[in-house]
């Protein structure tokens, strides 16, 4: 008697787990790479200055206030003058969702400009200010 071969292929089925993998850093590093590119940058590129006690901060919320090394004024990479910049912080602070500024300046920039942008800040009653530095190099 012949027997009749069965259609079925005595092979089993394997999921190949390398190329998953691939694809696995692939969609990863990608992903990466848009949440990066997504942050929010409200600043003018700027030579902060260097300290080694900083600390990240929340960048909810956030107005930025910077001065760069010939002393204009930008307000979320608007220039501004102190006038100007007077009323916006004074609209701000009169919205009362407590908001946070953020204070950066040029390595070269006037150390005056920044006391008294820092002075007009507190003036209009905003209480959360933080001063943007770069890490000091190890």
């Amino acid at each position: 008697m012949t027997t009749i071969p069965s259609p079925r292929s005595k092979r089993h089925a394997r999921i190949e787990i390398i190329p998953l993998i691939d694809i696995i850093f692939f969609l990863l590093a990608t992903f990466v790479m848009v949440s990066v590119a997504m942050v929010k940058n409200n600043g003018i590129a700027l030579n902060l200055p260097v300290a080694s006690t900083g600390s990240a901060q929340p960048h909810d919320n956030l107005t930025t206030v910077s001065i760069n090394s010939g002393g204009a004024l930008f307000l979320d990479k608007q220039e501004v003058t102190m006038a100007e910049l007077s009323a916006a912080l004074g609209s701000l602070a009169a919205r009362g969702n407590d908001p946070h500024v953020s204070l950066s300046g040029d390595v070269k920039s006037e150390f005056g400009t920044a006391m008294a942008v820092l002075d007009e800040i507190r003036g209009k009653g905003i209480t959360k200010i933080s001063i943007e530095t770069r890490a000091k190099p190890k």
